[in-house]
């Protein structure tokens, strides 16, 4: 018998160590649930909630033999290898450095018992070693890592398709999904099960949404919050319920059939690249979610404002567009990505508060919350990352939501007490006469706050802290 180790890659298609395993034999199939290994960076709220679904999603798949154990891997495939005639073990790579350093152990332990073990790469278009520059450094900024790595390396293999396979189960590996308490106690997941469909089959339907509905106006749609222009597909990636193999060959195939789509499935695979990008960052850099990349940053002078954090983590800043980001988190797990680059700046310069403290918030609070995006979209709106945005680019809100929700759809949705008010104010209230306040039934301090920090002035200060680097360098 093989087995096939499930851990990020939650699917039947496009899964090469499943197809391996699949083709020696008969499978077990299993998942382990190991959290001290990850110590710090153990599943936020969100992820768990997301993987409780996945895995029972993946589960009915299986025709109910996924089998479902809890701690250590070396301790379960120990006792796994004293119960049964065990061949081989199958497994897609995952790239958090705890992972990396425990697969190598992993794989000397099961040889060393006579059990083969062979991993494949069935999360990323090119491994993170395999794009580097002439000297075999890693690429620092992504426009030559894509163009002239990613695009210039062996085109992504062609999608597997789901294997034929005799399964097994393990009586002792069938508990019921709720032992492993991954569903928060509070009723907090309730309100984003509307939101989503979870499991494989979720994943291609939202594909296939997003290319009948979005993909064509993707280029430019994609920065626009109200509209359905954006794929939602990250949390489906992350757990490996659909993989960047089927979604690029399958946007090709759109930019073939209908030349008009090529630029936005052009950007759309840019993306794609970009998620790459991270993962090579966090591959060469693995203290990325704890350590700035520039290390200049190490001296920069962040503030320890609680009261600010938590404002802005409940969408209290009294800052409309900020405020309307961090409630739709909240409310759906999710945050549309244009919006992610406001708070994220409102965050880091205006509150002048560490971008660890957003690293976190959003770790714990995304379903699509992953280390490698997650620590270098962070550090990358702090100026302090790999071809990060430069520090003196402080996104305005009230200008960014004038330019990309002209209207004030998006935000309306998210902060209703404003909804009555003229566009003209909806995204500086604090600018409106009482007349129309008062028309519009908002009372600032009272139905809607006033702003924690007046952006003016927090820009100039932020400028000002980050002319203290340049003068300690």
């Amino acid at each position: 018998m093989n087995i096939h180790w499930f851990r990020q890659d939650l699917r039947l298609a496009d899964n090469p160590a499943l197809t391996q395993a699949a083709g020696q034999g008969a499978v077990l199939p299993i998942y382990i649930l190991d959290e001290a290994a990850a110590s710090d960076h153990a599943m936020g709220a969100a992820s768990r909630w997301w993987l409780h679904h996945s895995l029972a999603a993946l589960r009915a798949s299986l025709g109910g033999t996924l089998s479902i154990y809890q701690g250590a891997p070396m301790d379960i495939f120990a006792d796994l290898l004293s119960r049964f005639d065990v061949r081989a073990v199958f497994w897609n790579r995952c790239y958090e450095p705890w992972r990396v350093a425990g697969d190598a152990k992993l794989k000397q332990f099961l040889k060393a018992r006579g059990c083969a073990a062979s991993s494949s790469n069935g999360a990323l278009l090119w491994e993170p070693w395999s794009v580097t520059k002439a000297d075999g450094s890693p690429w620092k900024v992504f426009t030559p890592f894509y163009h002239k790595g990613c695009l210039q390396a062996d085109a992504p293999r062609a999608p597997l398709p789901p294997p034929r396979a005799s399964w097994r189960d393990d009586p002792q590996g069938a508990p019921g999904l709720d032992a492993l308490g991954l569903l928060p106690a509070a009723s907090w997941d309730r309100k984003l099960a509307p939101h989503w469909q979870i499991g494989e089959a979720g994943a291609h339907a939202r594909w296939q949404a997003f290319a009948d509905e979005g993909l064509a106006h993707y280029a430019e749609g994609r920065d626009l919050p109200a509209r359905p222009y954006v794929s939602r597909l990250s949390p489906h990636l992350h757990f490996g319920e659909v993989s960047p193999h089927q979604l690029w060959h399958s946007a090709r195939r759109i930019s073939a059939a209908k030349s008009q789509h090529r630029p936005h499935v052009e950007k759309f695979c840019a993306e794609l690249g970009w998620r790459e990008f991270a993962h090579s960052l966090l591959y060469h850099h693995p203290d990325l979610p704890t350590k700035n990349l520039q290390a200049r940053f190490d001296r920069f002078p962040w503030k320890e404002d609680m009261a600010a954090l938590r404002a802005w983590q409940t969408g209290q800043t009294g800052i409309p567009m900020v405020d309307a980001g961090m409630r739709e988190l909240w409310q759906t797990g999710y945050m549309h990505n244009r919006v992610r680059m406001i708070v994220g700046s409102f965050l880091v310069k205006n509150l002048l508060l560490h971008w660890r403290h957003g690293e976190r918030w959003f770790w714990d609070t995304l379903v699509d919350a992953d280390l490698a995006n997650n620590s270098a979209s962070w550090q990358w709106i702090a100026g302090c990352g790999a071809d990060a945005a430069p520090y003196f680019r402080i996104f305005n809100p009230v200008a960014q939501g004038q330019r990309f929700d002209p209207e004030g759809i998006y935000v309306r949705r998210f902060v209703p007490e404003l909804a009555a008010l003229p566009d003209r104010y909806v995204f500086n209230p604090w600018d409106a006469p009482p007349q129309i306040l008062a028309d519009a039934g908002v009372q600032l301090g009272a139905t809607y706050p006033h702003p924690i920090a007046d952006l003016k002035r927090s820009r100039q200060q932020a400028l000002a802290a980050f002319q203290t680097l340049k003068a300690a360098s």
